[in-house]
């Protein structure tokens, strides 16, 4: 399970092909393919578990014949490695023992067993001294993690390799954490703070095992885009010597970024709806796909809004090459949730936008906050007086 540099895990290769087998707009021929993929990774691993679980799930057919031999196969190198094991605690040092419960700890990795990989990876961990050995290992936890989409595991593991970090540890590990973590804010939708660790990571991306690094510019980008303001968006993204040299190879990338900055709007829904089908496709972003959809169109529409005080809703449909009736129901439904401030004035077919006054809501929050403490004071000369 051990990425190497530059080459995804290929257990991650797998689960992104399990989870195009799952999806509604995956078309039949595709499935058949990918289903053959699929089998013949299970079959060159000998995962039986997995394959147990997915004929389960109707996702592959059941081949008796198969299973069996692939459970043989698994239960010959099983007890191989308990040999090893006890032939190390019976005549090597502590360090040999370590990789070989280690190497236990991957063959069940490997097979797809995920309770016993991560009871063999704890025993592991209890044969370990060393601060960055530790962390290894809980990267091998995060990325099972993140084949079963398994959130609260993953959630544990990066507080848990935090708290490794306060004893020790090496800058490589801390900023290849900072992706793990990036990945995760990102599939439980914190954009935001997705957007920051990876931007962090950009000149010191070494975590290939998770993605190659034009996904990883591909999800920078996206969340960059709903979460920076547009001078952090130029300095930090637009202009970016790490994503300027990679962003051409991400279709329809270039565009998106590039035409939201230069106010070229039809250019930008072009290059969004190319797009649309990356973001679906992905099985970290697919559960958030209508939220991200919103967010970049609450983005777009609030920055051409910002340079007119009123203008024509025809005007606006011009701008981004839809018609009045789409631009008219899209503003509707975001000015109903508060997304943006501006009024539709259907007479007279004008948008007129009522940004609220930034000084005026920190005056109305200061007097809020001081009749706060002026109470908390009340209350408490009372206590003090009895």
């Amino acid at each position: 399970m051990e990425g190497q540099e530059g080459t995804q895990q290929p257990h991650l290769v797998l689960s992104h092909k399990l989870f195009l087998l799952t999806h509604p707009d995956v078309q039949d021929i595709e499935k058949v393919n990918l289903r053959e993929e699929v089998l013949a990774s299970v079959k060159a691993d000998d995962m039986a578990p997995l394959y147990e679980a997915l004929t389960g799930n109707s996702l592959l057919d059941l081949d008796r014949s198969v299973l069996d031999s692939m459970r043989a196969k698994n239960e010959e190198e099983l007890k191989k490695l308990d040999e090893k094991i006890a032939d190390a605690e019976e005549n090597l040092g502590e360090s040999e023992v370590r990789e070989a419960h280690l190497a236990k700890s991957l063959f069940f990795i490997r097979i797809g067993d995920k309770d016993r990989a991560l009871e063999q990876l704890k025993v592991t961990e209890s044969k370990t001294v060393a601060v960055g050995l530790k962390m290894d290992l809980v990267f091998h936890t995060l990325q099972l993690g993140f084949f079963y989409m398994d959130f609260d595991l993953i959630s544990k593991s990066i507080e848990k390799a935090k708290n490794l970090f306060e004893e020790g540890g090496d800058w490589e590990r801390k900023n290849r954490l900072k992706v793990y973590e990036g990945l995760y804010c990102m599939s439980t939708r914190n954009f935001k703070k997705a957007a920051n660790l990876f931007l962090d990571s950009i000149s010191t991306f070494t975590t290939y095992e998770l993605f190659p690094y034009d996904t990883f510019i591909f999800y920078t980008v996206l969340t960059s885009i709903i979460s920076l303001d547009r001078v952090s968006l130029k300095q930090k993204v637009v202009d970016a010597p790490e994503i300027l040299t990679v962003i051409g190879k991400v279709p329809y990338l270039s565009d998106f970024l590039n035409s939201l900055y230069d106010c070229q709007y039809k250019s930008f829904f072009s290059a969004f709806a190319g797009l649309t089908e990356q973001i679906k496709l992905d099985r970290y972003l697919h559960p958030h796909f209508r939220y991200y959809m919103r967010e970049v169109r609450t983005v777009v529409y609030s920055q051409f809004l910002e340079s007119y005080k009123s203008v024509t809703i025809k005007a606006m449909a011009n701008a981004f090459g839809v018609s009045v009736e789409f631009i008219d129901l899209e503003l509707s439904r975001f000015i109903a949730a508060g997304k943006l401030h501006c009024k539709i004035d259907k007479v007279a077919g004008v948008l007129e936008t009522n940004r609220p006054d930034s000084k005026n809501a920190l005056y109305q929050a200061t007097i809020k906050q001081g009749d706060f403490l002026l109470n908390r004071i009340q209350k408490l000369s009372r206590v003090i007086d009895l």
